[in-house]
């Protein structure tokens, strides 16, 4: 009798694997959330992406390294950009790598991570959250991305003594969250691709939702620059994206991972005394 109630018990429990998670609740029953961010403060992100993003009714996030001449020289247009609901992140004021991974010959001694203390990093990525809040106006607490996704300075590891003035923090690894219940906010993934199609940016979004999840993506150069994205295959994406408003929440990743935070705290079990 047992082994012939096998097969039905173990379709329950199958049944009940597959129940066990639920789905992450997006706004308006979306169904995956997609950050579109743009690194280092470069030319075409404002002559190009932002102008292309703008017309889609798209916001994006744009980490300003504050050193970098664009932000000088455009101060007008990034803050026209801040005004219009686009999101500028923390890219630190200097942008430090390090200097002894592979084809790093571009990292400048001043500059480089690997002789960079963490209390030297801590203290440049709060004068650049000063200097963020003086271009826009929206106070320190940002969100930050992590200048070549790395974190291990001279003396250590710098994101522990600065993640708690940040709502979220970009790291590499890959653009599609793999579960948000398990997401750390110090450790957002994401995927900064270089010469990729439209439709291999599109199967990027679709993974995250199959997964129900978060699709982070860091563009540098668009239609110009450095490590460049093509403005057609840029233009794709958004398009693709604009023709499925009902699957994909588009928003700054700062109001998506403000959204991850509430999400959780409204989840959180209340906690009991004694």
């Amino acid at each position: 009798m047992f082994r012939a109630a096998l097969p039905a018990l173990l379709a329950c429990a199958l049944s009940f694997g597959a129940s066990a998670t639920e789905p992450f609740a997006w706004p308006d029953g979306k169904r995956a959330a997609v950050s579109l961010a743009y690194d280092d403060a470069l030319d075409s992100q404002l002559d190009i992406a932002i102008p292309a993003l703008d017309r889609h009714g798209f916001k994006g996030t744009f980490y300003l390294v504050l050193a970098n001449p664009p932000v000088r020289e455009r101060m007008a247009d990034w803050r026209a950009a801040a005004r219009n609901g686009h999101e500028l992140g923390n890219h630190t004021l200097f942008h430090q790598c390090s200097g002894s991974q592979p084809d790093r010959g571009w990292v400048e001694p001043q500059r480089d991570l690997d002789t960079t203390t963490v209390a030297q990093m801590a203290d440049q990525i709060a004068v650049a959250s000063t200097m963020l809040d003086a271009i826009d106006g929206k106070g320190t607490r940002r969100t930050l991305a992590l200048p070549c996704g790395e974190s291990q300075a001279k003396d250590g590891d710098y994101v522990p003594l600065v993640k708690s003035a940040f709502a979220g923090i970009r790291v590499g690894g890959g653009a599609v969250t793999p579960d948000m219940a398990t997401l750390d906010p110090a450790a957002v993934t994401v995927d900064a691709p270089v010469g990729l199609s439209g439709k291999q940016l599109i199967a990027m979004v679709k993974q995250a939702r199959k997964r129900g999840t978060m699709a982070a993506i860091t563009f540098h150069g668009v239609g110009g620059d450095y490590l460049t994205t093509s403005a057609q295959a840029h233009e794709e994406l958004l398009a693709y994206l604009d023709a499925n408003r009902d699957i994909y929440w588009v928003a700054t990743f700062r109001e998506i991972m403000d959204f991850v935070g509430q999400h959780r705290t409204q989840a959180a079990p209340p906690a009991t005394g004694r």
